[in-house]
């Protein structure tokens, strides 16, 4: 019995992958629909094929929910790319059009922004005359162009002939000008070990704007209902809030996991994020929106999602 258990889940992993292969990055409900489970059982196999090496996690989200996909599917997450928050968003579009970023000379809102996007965003650690300065490599760019790019960007040249002398060592590397042999220039990929300090992080980033629009229309409503807040996350900004609440009933207050957006037409993919978030946090599921369901949302409230939708 136990065999028959083991080489159907063995099956069932394969099968993950393959479409996986065909698709691309995918989310588990996705998944789900695909070896006709639910969703919860589906990010049980996504986390384990990833747990062996198998699947990448990204760090961007679709609806709160990451992506699974292969290596060497990394260009397909330039796709999943307007899930960003707007400051990551604009990050992400001007260090795609640079390349190469040094993050000394960019705005403090950007180089914050830079850190939360890893996905498409690699520091390198570079040693220049004595100095040591961070840079941002867009993730597709290889090691030798953004070399290159540094080089030009800390020598000041409008046109720089690349070093055929550029040895790789590893994640290590090094180049020396013939000109200046005394400017020599090293790079290292590695996690940022410095970093901004948190006055100017909070200065850089604006605080959610809790009186905005729609933080008000949702708060009104609780506030109508005698609903509590326990705790909030803003999310995006007048757009996605995350609430623990408690909620009054016939048998006692009650808590709740509650997913607010302002979105004209919320489908799926929105419904499927919240129901995993609320199964994580073993809390029933209210979805409060200003918008829509999809058709197909509709349908899947009614056959796979046990969710308390309210339009507010």
């Amino acid at each position: 019995m136990e065999a028959e258990t083991e080489q159907r889940d063995v099956g069932i992993k394969q099968k993950i992958i393959n479409t996986i292969k065909i698709k691309g990055p995918v989310i588990p409900v996705q998944i789900s629909r695909e070896i006709g489970s639910d969703i919860l059982m589906a990010s049980a196999h996504l986390s384990e094929l990833a747990s062996e090496g198998k699947l990448k996690i990204s760090n961007v989200k679709v609806g709160g929910t990451p992506l699974y996909y292969l290596s060497g599917q990394e260009s397909s997450l330039q796709n999943f790319s307007n899930n960003l928050p707007e400051k990551e968003n604009r990050a992400f579009d001007l260090l795609k059009e640079k390349k190469v970023l040094r993050d000394n000379r960019i705005e403090p809102v950007v180089r914050v922004a830079l850190r939360a996007i890893k996905d498409f965003a690699v520091p390198l650690q570079t040693t220049y005359q004595d100095n040591k300065e961070i840079f941002w490599k867009w993730y597709l760019l290889d090691k030798e162009e953004a070399s290159f790019l540094i080089k030009k960007i800390l020598i000041g040249k409008e046109e720089v002939n690349p070093d055929p002398e550029i040895k790789k060592e590893g994640p290590v590397k090094k180049a020396e000008e013939r000109k200046e042999p005394e400017k020599a220039i090293e790079e290292r990929e590695e996690p940022v070990k410095k970093e901004i300090k948190q006055e100017t992080i909070e200065k850089s980033i604006e605080a959610a704007d809790t009186t905005s629009s729609f933080s008000g229309e949702v708060k009104s409503y609780f506030k109508a209902n005698k609903i509590e807040i326990k705790n909030e996350k803003v999310i995006r900004k007048n757009s996605e809030i995350d609430f623990i609440l408690e909620i009054p009933s016939t048998i006692g207050v009650v808590e709740f996991y509650c997913k607010a957006k302002n979105k004209k037409r919320v489908n799926d993919l929105d419904l499927s994020s919240a129901y995993v978030h609320g199964q994580l946090k073993k809390l029933p599921v209210l979805f409060l929106t200003s918008g829509e369901l999809t058709k197909k949302a509709k349908e899947m409230l009614t056959t796979e999602f046990k969710l308390k939708i309210k339009k507010i």
